[in-house]
């Protein structure tokens, strides 16, 4: 038979058990005594909380990746653009991330699309696209700056995709295409002046000494009778044979 001491300690032993609460290393408990919050965070490990005097709220230490969805963006030249994003950020401060605001969790969330849509609709697209990691630093920095009071800090941005319409990324093509044309003219026209510089100090130096200019078409001659097989007559200027007389002379 059960008796009325048996049924108070049973009851008394729930009640231990129930205030009996485990935290993990990377969670803080932050505990409320009649409605007053304690002086410092609990945790890790055993801790007691005296219900219904007290009241627990569990916060993680651990580094948040949050997903920014798509954001519609218009940049300074007026080109419409869909930016996601990810934010890692982590409380630094279970207190202040409890009491300075509802939910830190979704307030962070919020800050960073409006300030995604701000800083982004503040650039060009040619900028959007080139100047990614100054952009990431800049978000970082206004992101982590509103959230500060509320002990969290945010210790990186990433723009992950920019979608862009499809009649600019026609246009975007057609720029890269006309870039690498010109490119190509310029690396030629380089190439033929210096050829030309070349040619000209070959000249000089055939015009110097005509042994060279005979040598010469006799390696001409030469490459065209290997590239067919064909008889080629052609005469001998009097002058090559001058030049061979005078070289022997001397």
């Amino acid at each position: 038979m059960i008796t009325y001491p048996a049924v108070i300690i049973g009851l008394l032993l729930l009640y231990l058990l129930n205030c009996i609460k485990v935290l993990k290393e990377y969670e803080r408990g932050v505990i409320f005594r009649l409605g007053r919050v304690l002086e410092k965070p609990k945790g890790p490990g055993l801790i007691f909380v005296f219900i219904p005097l007290d009241r627990m709220v569990r916060v993680s230490l651990r580094t948040v990746v949050m997903d920014i969805p798509p954001q519609d963006v218009i940049t300074r030249d007026n080109v419409t653009v869909k930016v996601n994003a990810v934010v890692y950020f982590r409380v630094m401060d279970p207190q202040r991330a409890i009491l300075e605001v509802q939910d830190y969790l979704y307030a962070t969330s919020q800050l960073a699309q409006t300030t995604l849509r701000s800083i982004l609709g503040e650039v060009e697209l040619d900028e959007l696209l080139s100047e990614r990691e100054k952009l990431n630093l800049q978000l970082q920095e206004i992101i982590d700056k509103h959230t500060d009071p509320w002990g969290v800090k945010v210790q990186l941005v990433e723009m992950k995709h920019v979608d862009l319409p499809e009649n600019m990324i026609r246009a975007i093509a057609r720029q890269a295409e006309a870039e690498r044309e010109r490119r190509a003219k310029i690396i030629h026209a380089e190439g033929e002046f210096q050829a030309a510089g070349k040619l000209t100090d070959a000249a000089d130096i055939i015009s110097r000494n005509p042994q060279a200019l005979q040598l010469r078409y006799l390696g001409t001659l030469a490459e065209i009778a290997t590239e067919k097989n064909s008889t080629i007559i052609f005469p001998i200027p009097l002058e090559i044979l001058e030049a061979f007389k005078g070289s022997k002379k001397d």
